[in-house]
């Protein structure tokens, strides 16, 4: 049972502690890399001594926008997979295994081969496109209260279906878009420009409305029917946060491709070390997703490989143990 008591000593403590995280992941990821050392790299930062123009660029035009876009993703997945697992009262949805961010990808993909620019054109059809696979997943599934095993089976289902549209997809591409697409669906936080980043703030209206609704949120996890009871008009809400995390999910989808399980790895963890008050887990969830993909990012590009190793592989190697695990506990 939820502890309605303010919890607000409990949120400025968990706020500034994962800010602080935050703030460190992001200063690795901008002064550790393959060009300079990190020392240099701070004196680019700081603006102090003379300091080598190249390595400058590499700081502010290359790494800076990757971090934000890394921060970005990671933040919108780690809450969109909060949501959804809220919402449809399953430990195991998240964008990724629900087909959401599958849609998501069909959906640009198309924008890509019609040659729409990255905004409004394929953030719209982003958009157009995980919700489809929102409401088709809902569809299928015919959830019933405390059936999970319909809901994931649709998700599954629909994920795979949203492959074999984008694999036929790939096939009937040009070349010089095949490219683009196979690097898009494998994670890839290399593409992003400064000129792509007032795009991003497109979340921060997303993540003040969730936050808005943490109460009603808590809430819905007693029950449609006893939240109703409570004054919650259960149908609007339900429908303000699901088109919400989707339009929050595409956004970042758009500009990073597939970046599967963070949703599933920061809500699980937080959710064990926090307690279940989305009051507190909203913003943690934040903090936390952002500061975890990230450092996955600059881990992707600090391995020692040929060329660089997507970050989707890295959230997968770090994810899907956890989420083999959470299957085991599920049916035990």
């Amino acid at each position: 049972m939820i502890d309605y008591v303010p919890v607000y000593k409990k949120l400025i403590t968990v706020v500034l502690v994962l800010s602080m995280l935050l703030a460190v992941a992001m200063l690795l990821g901008l002064t550790i890399g393959s060009a300079g050392d990190a020392g240099a790299a701070w004196r680019v930062l700081l603006g102090q001594g003379e300091t080598d123009a190249t390595l400058e660029v590499i700081v502010w035009q290359l790494r800076w926008p990757r971090v934000v876009l890394a921060a970005a993703v990671g933040a919108s997945l780690s809450l969109g997979g909060l949501v959804f697992q809220a919402l449809l009262r399953n430990p195991l949805a998240e964008p990724y295994i629900l087909g959401i961010s599958g849609g998501s990808a069909v959906g640009a993909i198309l924008g890509i081969m019609a040659g729409f620019s990255l905004f409004p054109g394929l953030a719209l059809s982003s958009f157009v496109g995980s919700l489809a696979v929102l409401f088709l997943v809902l569809l299928l599934s015919n959830r019933k209260e405390g059936n999970s095993d319909s809901l994931l089976l649709g998700g599954v289902m629909v994920n795979a279906f949203c492959g074999a549209i984008i694999m036929f997809l790939i096939s009937v591409s040009r070349a010089g878009q095949m490219q683009k697409i196979i690097f898009w669906l494998m994670g890839d936080l290399s593409a992003i420009g400064v000129d792509s980043l007032p795009l991003l703030l497109g979340v921060l209206p997303c993540f003040l409305i969730i936050f808005l609704l943490a109460q009603p949120l808590n809430l819905l996890l007693t029950g449609r029917e006893s939240a109703s009871a409570m004054g919650v008009n259960v149908a609007a809400v339900m429908l303000i946060l699901l088109l919400t995390a989707s339009l929050m999910v595409s956004l970042t989808v758009c500009h990073s491709g597939l970046i599967g399980f963070v949703g599933l790895t920061v809500p699980h963890v937080l959710r064990l070390m926090l307690g279940s008050d989305h009051r507190v887990l909203i913003p943690a969830c934040i903090l936390s997703g952002a500061a975890y993909l990230i450092l996955c990012d600059l881990l992707a590009r600090s391995l020692p490989s040929q060329g660089e190793i997507s970050v989707g592989i890295v959230t997968a190697l770090v994810g899907a143990p956890l989420f083999i695990s959470l299957l085991w506990r599920e049916r035990r």
